[in-house]
């Protein structure tokens, strides 16, 4: 699939999670460079760069998306002849595809040991990351009790509550609203990040904040849980992460209100580090103030993509 195609499949949601996000386009590069017809380094390298652009642009808040697409990219100037470029770009797409997935297992064990026997535990949205926390921990015989948010307007919730009922997990689904009320009867909360930035600040599924909020109130553990792509070296250099805003029409239907009516609809919101116990990450368990350190060491103290 191109990056076209893959671009409006991840504006659509049709692709949706941060992780396969990333994955996807890094697939949709490596299939632009195969499909390249010929052996000219310098116009591969442009019919890159226009496909980099168009993935970029089909979700701005993921950090994953940019890295990733980044991680594929890099090296690109230095390549002379085609060939070696279209290898070189496979070979990128390849490793990040497989150290993305192998990060879930690693988050999905390194979490599990902060659940109990018996654990109430609350997860927002569809993280593939936090749903390995529980299900690892289920398959350890723990007997989580998983509660689900609808996560509207889109209800990535229902999908959450599929997979862990597949995965024999006991799964409650709740009402969005619902959370402050439920939040005294749990012992955890796990979610994903779109995006984690230098302070430790987490970017993750409107809605998120309201969560992490509740937690503390209740004095309830909240575990984010995310591969260390998720971090952002952009934020070092003072960049703001950007909230995308989408579409009325997945709020309300036509005619449902007033043209008069204004409608907004973020998709992501911003969770203080304050409010975070642990980032849960392939590489350990961290407090979210050392996300300064986990970007200088996996991308340098100037970011590794910068070209």
């Amino acid at each position: 699939m191109n990056a076209k195609e893959t671009a409006e499949r991840i504006r659509s949601m049709e692709v949706r999670g941060a992780a396969e996000i990333a994955r996807q386009a890094a697939r949709a590069l490596c299939e632009e460079a195969r499909g390249y017809d010929g052996d000219d380094a310098d116009g591969m390298r442009q019919r890159l760069m226009a496909a980099r652009e168009v993935l970029l642009a089909s979700r701005p808040t993921a950090i994953s998306l940019w890295n990733g697409v980044q991680f594929v990219l890099k090296g690109m100037n230095h390549q002379k002849d085609g060939e070696e470029l279209r290898q070189m770009v496979v070979r990128n797409a390849t490793v990040f595809i497989k150290r993305s997935e192998e990060a879930v297992a690693l988050i999905g064990r390194n979490g599990a040991n902060r659940l109990k026997e018996g654990d109430h535990v609350m997860t927002h949205c569809n993280s593939q990351a936090a749903l390995s926390v529980i299900t690892t921990a289920q398959r350890q015989g723990k007997n989580i009790k998983a509660f689900a948010t609808e996560s509207r307007p889109w209800r990535q919730g229902i999908l959450t509550a599929n997979q862990l009922s597949k995965a024999g997990v006991d799964v409650t689904l709740i009402v969005d609203s619902a959370v402050r009320h439920v939040m005294k009867d749990m012992d955890a909360v796990v979610v994903g990040a779109d995006t984690i930035a230098s302070n430790g600040a987490v970017i993750n599924k409107i809605g998120t904040s309201q969560l992490a909020l509740a937690a503390h109130e209740a004095r309830v553990p909240f575990y984010v849980c995310a591969e260390t792509f998720k971090f952002s070296p952009r934020t070092m250099m003072g960049e703001m992460v950007e909230i995308e805003e989408r579409d009325s029409l997945e709020v309300v239907k036509p005619g449902e209100v007033p043209s008069s009516v204004r409608v907004f609809n973020p998709v992501f919101d911003a969770t203080p580090p304050e409010y975070i116990d642990s980032i849960i990450t392939e590489i350990g368990v961290v407090p979210p103030y050392a996300a300064y350190e986990i970007i200088v060491r996996e991308f340098g103290q100037e970011s590794i993509f910068t070209e």
